[in-house]
């Protein structure tokens, strides 16, 4: 599949960006300036190793519609984020703040927080997207 002249397999983070834009955009919720929450920044789930992950993809191509973007990761070292990616992650995310929260690692902590726990990171009107499955399909507004 070609989406705005790229191919959607290689850049899967191009697609998270456009499928949580056009929800904002649904949602009357404006994109610039936005902020947006990334729950995970690891290679995989329960792990500290960022080498290869592609969640930069993600934080990348939100950033370039003029959002604000958070990374939360707890089980990453964030000098080795700021050093690999230039990402410096947030100790805590904001209860209340975030117009989108994406669910991008499968990590238990995040898993064990559940549906009420994220949707209270958000504002009342926001997007949770699970990218992992980490949630069940009734409890967040996309799936990958």
């Amino acid at each position: 599949m070609i989406l705005a002249g790229r191919r959607i397999n290689d850049n899967m983070g191009f697609y998270v960006a456009a499928q949580v834009v056009k929800l904002m955009a649904q949602r009357n919720i404006p994109v610039a300036g936005a902020r947006i929450l990334v729950m995970g920044l690891a290679f995989k789930e329960n792990c500290p190793d960022v080498r290869n992950t592609r969640v930069v993809d993600i934080v990348s191509d939100l950033a370039s519609y003029n959002a604000r973007v958070d990374v939360y990761d707890p089980c990453v070292n964030p000098d080795e984020a700021r050093h690999e990616y230039g990402i410096t992650p947030v100790r805590q995310p904001e209860a209340g703040a975030y117009d989108a929260i994406i669910v991008a690692v499968a990590h238990d902590q995040f898993k064990a927080m559940g549906a009420p726990a994220l949707r209270a990171l958000g504002k009342p009107l926001h997007v949770l997207y699970d990218l992992k499955y980490a949630l069940a399909a009734a409890d967040s507004d996309l799936r990958l």
